[in-house]
C-alpha cells in the first residue's frame, strides 16, 4: 500500500514529504540522510 509521510529532522528542523510503502504497519520510504548529515533522530507521520 503506498502512503504519503513527512519526514522531520529533529537536529535541524528540515521537513520532506515523501511516498513510501506501508506493509505490516511498517512505513519504508528510502529516506536515508538529512541535508544536515544527520542519519537519525527522525520523527515520521502520515498523511492523508
Amino acid at each position: 500500500m503506498r502512503v504519503k509521510v513527512r519526514i522531520i529532522c529533529k537536529q535541524c528542523g528540515e521537513s520532506y514529504i515523501l511516498r513510501g510503502s506501508k506493509e505490516q504497519g511498517v512505513i519504508q520510504t528510502g529516506f536515508k540522510q538529512c541535508l544536515c548529515n544527520s542519519s537519525s533522530g527522525f520523527e515520521i507521520e502520515e498523511r492523508a
